[in-house]
């Protein structure tokens, strides 16, 4: 027994140090991440920021990703979380119907502005949807007036998020053109989109799983653009001349992420190819850690799924 003691020590003293050695190896991989992100802002016109949120661990890898960009219409995902946190709260119901006026048309994105002077009715529900799905600019002013821009703000105050903000209204170039802009940093808004996917929001579980079912309708985009077909992406763009953002939840089945991309100072085409290129390198990262083991071997993606459900709780 003697002679079995030390080794048998040995052997015990190598186990604990083997979790470490991949966490270091994941750090490696996080690194280049973050290295491809630098990358992609330093070859971008402009100035880029990115957050990315490993959702499976609560890892953060981001380049400029508290600085303050506008965000064109990205800050309708706060408006869209505060009208559902008022239906919870009973101050309104999202059947609640809207007659559009000739006065509400706002220009840019939309089809409202197209629609006659109060020839229809829409609930609030169908205003939120077609203020995602299309973007619509008098959509979006008329859930403003309804829940109000301080409750939005409150809201977003009371969640810790201190740079998000939503302004002013859609489309009001005299506004913007004095600096009055919504706001937010790629750290907070990737966050927000986090708490999205774990319900930590200040709304009920249906009305987070309404929420992301809206935000999950297809549209084209930059963002989506190198994510295969089959993978669901919650997501919400915006765009101002020279700016571009993209707020997003990617359910990769095995290692679901959220992503904010900001580009400020640029174009519009190469805005919208820095936001396709941060999409593609963090879906690359994630898709590279969805189809291996914690020791790095890639396998079968069923296998890794049963032996996820088959392990004890911690």
């Amino acid at each position: 027994m003697k002679k079995v003691w030390p080794l048998f020590c040995l052997c015990l003293s190598l186990v604990p140090r083997a979790l470490p050695a991949q966490e270091a190896q994941r750090s490696i991989l996080a690194g280049k991440l973050r290295g491809e992100l630098v990358r992609i802002a330093d070859e971008t016109p402009g100035v880029l920021g990115a957050a990315v949120v490993d959702l499976a661990t609560g890892e953060r890898v981001g380049v400029n990703d508290t600085l303050v960009f506008p965000q064109g219409s990205a800050i309708k995902v706060p408006l869209l979380i505060e009208l559902h946190r008022q239906a919870g709260a009973g101050r309104l119901r999202l059947d609640d119907r809207v007659t559009p006026r000739a006065a509400d048309r706002t220009a840019g994105s939309g089809v409202l502005q197209y629609f006659g002077d109060g020839t229809s009715e829409l609930s609030l529900r169908d205003l939120a949807t077609l203020m995602i799905v299309l973007s619509d600019n008098t959509a979006t002013n008329l859930l403003i007036e309804r829940v109000g821009m301080a409750s939005v703000n409150r809201t977003l105050e009371e969640m810790g998020f201190r740079h998000t903000r939503l302004q002013r209204m859609m489309i009001r170039p005299r506004e913007s053109a004095r600096g009055m802009e919504n706001l937010s940093t790629p750290a907070e808004a990737a966050e927000l989109m986090a708490r999205l996917d774990g319900c930590r929001l200040p709304v009920s579980a249906a009305a987070c799983a309404e929420i992301r079912r809206t935000l999950e309708i297809p549209k084209e985009g930059a963002f989506p653009a190198p994510i295969p077909a089959g993978v669901r992406v919650a997501w919400k763009p915006g765009d101002l001349a020279g700016v571009a953002t993209a707020w997003g939840v990617v359910t990769l089945p095995g290692r679901p992420y959220a992503v904010a991309v900001m580009v400020a100072y640029s174009d519009d085409a190469a805005a919208a190819e820095a936001v396709r290129r941060v999409s593609a390198a963090a879906y690359a990262h994630f898709a590279r850690l969805a189809g291996a083991t914690p020791y790095g071997t890639r396998v079968d993606p069923t296998l890794l799924a049963d032996t996820a459900r088959a392990a004890p709780p911690r």
